[in-house]
């Protein structure tokens, strides 16, 4: 695929997930999927594959808000990366605001996500989310 139809992928994805649905990144993972936080941090690690994703980093994850939106800023594509700055928007069950900033780097292949380096506020994950269980990988 082109670069151009990487960026209209990730751009499809952020769409629907500024409307609050938050399935729109897992649909579109291939399944042997990655996501990496790099750093030196609680949730520095490889969470891989998919199922690693879903089931040990992603439900966990969303389970500690009550609402939670994320709203891409711009995107970059070049060859198979997609590169953009997202804001997410929400609130946690214990009440605590997060209004948070990301930058994902994603490669795609056939069509699907292969890939996600994820960097963002990490004091603010620090301060109002629990930690995950280590994953597997």
């Amino acid at each position: 695929m082109s670069a151009t139809e990487n960026k209209k992928l990730v751009e499809r994805i952020f769409d629907e997930m500024s409307r609050g649905n938050t399935r729109a990144m897992a649909e579109a993972m291939a399944d042997d999927f990655r996501w990496i936080f790099p750093g030196n941090w609680s949730w520095s690690q490889i969470w891989e594959p998919k199922a690693v994703v879903l089931n040990e980093l992603l439900r966990p994850l969303m389970t500690q808000f009550t609402e939670y939106r994320s709203t891409a800023e711009f995107i970059i594509a070049e060859e198979d990366r997609v590169v953009t700055q997202v804001r997410g928007h929400g609130r946690t069950t214990s009440g605590e605001p997060y209004e948070q900033t990301y930058c994902f780097i994603f490669r795609v292949a056939d069509g699907r996500l292969t890939e996600v380096i994820e960097h963002c506020d990490t004091a603010l994950v620090e301060r109002v989310l629990q930690p995950l269980s280590p994953g597997t990988s």
